[in-house]
């Protein structure tokens, strides 16, 4: 199951707050979630900023740095989305299954 996942996230948006300094560096954990369907400008999902069980529980608004696509897969679990001007391919499907004995 591999895929290759381009992203860019806004650094002007990454609260201060949220990044974790570590012994080997700072950190800022982030959510990146895939979607079954490319949005309006072909991509497969967004980026944001990892909530606590308390931020979704309170429904607090996420913080959105940018959004994922995949570029390349080789087509075991997620669709790659299309390059500028071409159209989607579908995922490839499972093979059917032969339930015949022989």
């Amino acid at each position: 199951m591999a895929s290759i996942i381009a992203t860019s996230i806004d650094l002007n948006k990454i609260p201060k707050d949220k990044i974790i300094i570590g012994k080997k560096g700072k950190y800022l954990p982030i959510t990146i979630t895939l979607n079954d369907e490319l949005d309006q400008f072909g991509n497969n999902g967004p980026v944001v900023v990892q909530q606590t069980k308390e931020e979704r529980d309170a429904k607090a608004e996420k913080v959105y740095l940018g959004n994922v696509k995949v570029v390349w897969t080789n087509g075991d679990n997620v669709a790659a989305a299309p390059r500028d001007g071409q159209p989607q391919q579908a995922a490839p499907a499972a093979a059917p299954v032969d339930d015949l004995p022989f």
